[in-house]
């Protein structure tokens, strides 16, 4: 599964509901429950605290390492520039980097971001809300 930055700012600083869920079930380190996130996943979730929750930066830093996330690498020019106009380029990187990772899931809070992929074949990753992905899995 890879996690979107959303997922991982809700789930920090919220004490319940689905993405919170995922976090903790991470942290539990089970083989069969591996996690991923973008390099520009991680930036982009540092630059929302500094400017929002600066005082929250160092727990973030000693939690982050707990959830055993493998990280993935930026996605190059060339792809992100490959997948434009298929949804805001904002996203691309997150589905690339998603791709990259062979990730089964990509799974985010702004689902609508991602719906010009409904009902295409051509990634082979379900996207879903944390909800969804703890409802059906």
């Amino acid at each position: 599964m890879f996690l979107d930055s959303n997922v991982l700012l809700s789930g920090l600083f919220s004490d319940k509901g689905a993405p919170r869920i995922i976090l903790d079930l991470l942290t539990l380190n089970l083989p069969m429950l591996m996690g991923s996130t973008g390099r520009y996943n991680l930036l982009e979730v540092e630059g929302n605290l500094k400017k929002k929750m600066p005082a929250a930066i160092p727990l973030y830093h000693k939690y982050l390492p707990k959830l055993g996330l493998e990280i993935v690498a930026l996605p190059s020019r060339e792809t992100v520039k490959s997948m434009s106009g298929m949804i805001a380029e904002k996203d691309i990187p997150v589905l690339a980097s998603a791709i990259a990772c062979n990730a089964h899931y990509l799974i985010t809070g702004d689902k609508k971001d991602f719906d010009s992929l409904k009902g295409t074949k051509k990634y082979s990753i379900a996207i879903v809300s944390p909800s969804e992905f703890i409802e059906h899995s």
